[in-house]
């Protein structure tokens, strides 16, 4: 990204596939690719850099819009203070329904967002019937057939639900976003594997 500075402000942002005019002069899109940066500045075209020590995982927050400025010989993109995505259902209050905001078939106390814990917590539940399905088949077949399911799958199911409890029971106790983030967040270990505070689904032994 460039940016066409003009008496010290910014005036366009080109993209470096088009040319482009400057005080009259045309300029073909090759500057970008076959000009240095002191080239490119002496026509008043920086290399836009991008300052991103704001600008935070966009699963847990909302990013401001990047803002350019021109200083010290160089253009400079920033972000401003991220937003942390509420981790808790927003309802709907009567100040919506004054406003018309509400849905056709909701009302005051009815949920306008899901929050973060309601939509991991939804992860869970479809990881924990993906991990159960190839199974399914065994409890049918059981139960159709007036048998009864091998243990060990009987044990590791019920395990498998167990945990499916025991991440979502960590994940409503979490009190903002940073422990929710950390729940989920991989670190490695002096054996070189890997383990989250969340841990993991139990895997079928054969």
């Amino acid at each position: 990204m460039f940016a066409l500075v003009e008496d010290n402000k910014i005036t366009q942002m080109p993209k470096g596939n088009k040319g482009i005019t400057i005080d009259g002069i045309q300029y073909p899109a090759s500057i970008y690719t076959l000009w240095s940066e002191a080239e490119r500045n002496a026509i008043g075209i920086y290399t836009v850099e991008i300052d991103n020590t704001n600008r935070k995982d966009e699963e847990w927050y909302i990013n401001t819009n990047i803002t350019y400025a021109f200083g010290s010989g160089k253009v400079t993109g920033t972000y401003g203070t991220a937003t942390a995505k509420k981790i808790d259902d927003t309802l709907w209050t009567e100040q919506d329904k004054t406003d018309g905001l509400i849905r056709d078939g909701e009302d005051v106390g009815d949920v306008a967002t899901r929050g973060l814990k309601y939509v991991k917590k939804e992860m869970i539940d479809q990881q924990c019937a993906g991990i159960l399905q190839p199974s399914d088949w065994r409890v049918i077949k059981a139960k159709e057939t007036g048998g009864t399911m091998n243990s060990g799958w009987k044990t590791w199911r019920a395990s498998v639900r167990t945990k499916c409890n025991s991440m979502q029971d960590q994940i409503d106790a979490v009190s903002n976003v940073d422990e929710l983030a950390a729940l989920f967040t991989y670190t490695e270990q002096e054996d070189g594997s890997t383990t989250r505070p969340l841990g993991e689904f139990p895997i079928k032994e054969d």
